[in-house]
């Protein structure tokens, strides 16, 4: 099962919409075939393990990260390719959340008179997998908020200067956190400040070949900007960069009409959102992305209905603050650098707490070095299952 984990990974950055799953199909300890589910539309894992196994697949045994499907979606159902194949017994690391699965697979396993058995390794393929799991079972995306920041706390100076807080590993580290993401998401005054691109680019990598192994290409997430007047300039790097752009706009921006046809132009997708209003002096209604931002539930759900798994939040720290204080997100991401910007310099995240009952607790995930720089994964305390307006 750890190398049907080891092949799963390998479809970290290319299999979206679908889970990334790996197979291994073996007998008396050798392998007879192996394989991993590469882009959506092409063979799943199964089938690439049975193609290689052939006849030597009948009486075997094979490791599984996820159930097999069981329903003819673009390819057809990989349990009854394993009866076909005549494997013996099925070792599936868990259960599919896709209610067109859900445990049917695993019964055609059973009702074909294959062994089957299920929960080895769970934790670490269910970690593979997060943003599949949470919208399979109705739930929005899985919310990642990345930052970068100085040991006290700050993520530029007072004059908007950033680059770089932290080094080239730490860089290369957040490339492929939006690698692995449906989305990338950010504010105007982001992109009006520091014109990114938001693009992903393996070829620069130098921590391991994304390559390796027959590894496809990687694909270019979706880049989402929340800019409620439409300000974005049609020759934005995230607008004309390859790959989709989405801008959502409040329902009555100021901009022109000729602005909209200029940024369709240039290659973004527009799209209405509501506001979140946050009442004056309510301190617990939602903050929004301004005090009139845009709603941003409603743009999970509507990047859900897009088949959104993992969402990577990349902006500054008033909409970073909106999601965390909005309780819409899943993990905190922070690259922490052994500097020292001062006190003058701007802070990880907008909170405007008061008093101490209001602090958000989070958990630790994960610490580990990247370079130079400490990379934090933080999650929030209690449980928030946020179901999608969808479901």
């Amino acid at each position: 099962m750890l190398r049907a984990l080891a092949l799963a990974r390998r479809g970290l950055y290319t299999t979206d919409p679908n889970p990334r799953v790996g197979c291994v199909i073996a007998r008396d300890g050798e392998i007879l075939g192996e394989g991993f589910h590469a882009r959506a539309g092409e063979p799943h894992a199964e089938r690439h393990a049975l193609a290689a196994a052939g006849e030597r697949a009948r009486g075997a045994t094979a490791y599984v990260t996820l159930e097999p499907c069981s329903h003819t979606g673009r390819t057809g159902p990989c349990a009854d390719a394993l009866i076909a194949a005549g494997v013996a017994r099925v070792v599936a690391a868990m259960q599919d959340p896709n209610p067109q699965v859900a445990g049917n697979g695993l019964r055609r396993l059973r009702e074909a008179g294959i062994q089957v058995d299920l929960g080895l390794q769970e934790a670490e393929a269910r970690a593979l997998n997060p943003g599949f799991i949470h919208r399979m079972r109705g739930e929005r995306p899985w919310v990642r908020i990345k930052a970068a920041a100085s040991l006290d706390g700050r993520t530029a100076m007072a004059s908007g200067e950033s680059q770089w807080i932290t080094g080239a590993a730490a860089r290369e580290d957040v490339q492929r956190l939006r690698a692995r993401s449906s989305a990338i998401v950010t504010g105007i005054g982001t992109v009006l400040a520091d014109r990114p691109s938001y693009t992903v680019r393996p070829q620069q990598w130098v921590l391991g070949d994304y390559r390796d192994h027959g590894v496809p290409p990687v694909r270019a997430p979706l880049r989402v900007i929340l800019d409620p007047a439409l300000r974005t300039p049609p020759d934005s790097p995230v607008v004309t960069a390859a790959g989709p752009c989405l801008i959502a706009h409040a329902e009555d921006p100021t901009a022109s009409e000729a602005r909209r046809e200029a940024l369709r132009a240039a290659g973004a997708e527009l799209m209405v959102l509501p506001r979140a209003i946050r009442p004056e002096g309510d301190r617990e209604a939602p903050l929004g992305v301004e005090r009139r931002g845009l709603d941003l539930g409603a743009l999970l759900d509507e990047l859900a209905r897009r088949e959104c798994n993992e969402v990577l939040v990349e902006c500054g720290a008033t909409l970073a603050g909106a999601f965390v204080q909005d309780g819409l997100f899943d993990e905190l991401i922070v690259y922490l650098a052994p500097a020292l910007l001062g006190t003058d310099a701007r802070g990880l995240l907008t909170l405007p707490f008061a008093r101490m009952a209001e602090k958000i607790p989070l958990r630790w995930g994960d610490s580990r070095r990247v370079g130079d720089d400490l990379r934090l994964t933080l999650q929030p305390t209690a449980s928030r299952l946020r179901p999608s307006a969808l479901a």
